[in-house]
């Protein structure tokens, strides 16, 4: 397994993050409705809204993990988030980035990944990634990959919300 990327914009991602004060927050409905509805739809094991530091990857909502947070260096969202595009592996036993990967060789052996980048509407940079997982490697049809990257806009805009 590599080393994760880390975006030229690493600084200046991370201290949006830190502004948006998202991170460590309680559950909120608002966004497990959202990996609710993308487990159902897309019919895959697993879903998160995932925000980034600089050693981990930490889950506002997570659906089918019993989990908050992982290390960033074995994260497939690390890759996502310097894609700032759809970002997809088919099948990560084919995928030299992820074969060996502990969360692909052992539980929860992860076998397909999607995952589109969140950014923060003010900087501009990206803070976290909105993610799918499946313990079978398949491929989305394009109706699939519309339905995903539309949830993908509902879980950015909630990031955006102001805290009060």
């Amino acid at each position: 397994m590599n080393t994760f990327p880390i975006p030229t914009d690493e600084k200046e991602r991370l201290e949006a993050v830190h502004r948006m004060a998202i991170l460590d927050t309680q559950p909120e409905s608002r966004f497990d409705s959202i990996t609710k509805e993308a487990t159902r739809l897309l019919d895959v094991s697993i879903s998160t809204i995932t925000i980034l530091d600089s050693k981990r990857e930490w889950f506002k909502s997570c659906t089918g993990l019993d989990q908050t947070e992982a290390d960033r260096a074995i994260s497939f969202c690390a890759y996502a988030l310097v894609v700032k595009d759809l970002f997809i592996v088919n099948d990560t036993l084919e995928d030299e980035r992820f074969k060996n990967n502990p969360m692909v060789i052992g539980h929860p052996y992860i076998r397909f990944y999607a995952g589109q980048s969140l950014l923060d509407f003010d900087s501009g940079h990206a803070v976290g990634v909105f993610c799918i997982k499946d313990t079978k490697p398949r491929s989305l049809s394009l109706e699939q990959i519309g339905i995903f990257l539309e949830l993908a806009r509902k879980a950015e805009t909630e990031i955006n919300k102001k805290r009060v």
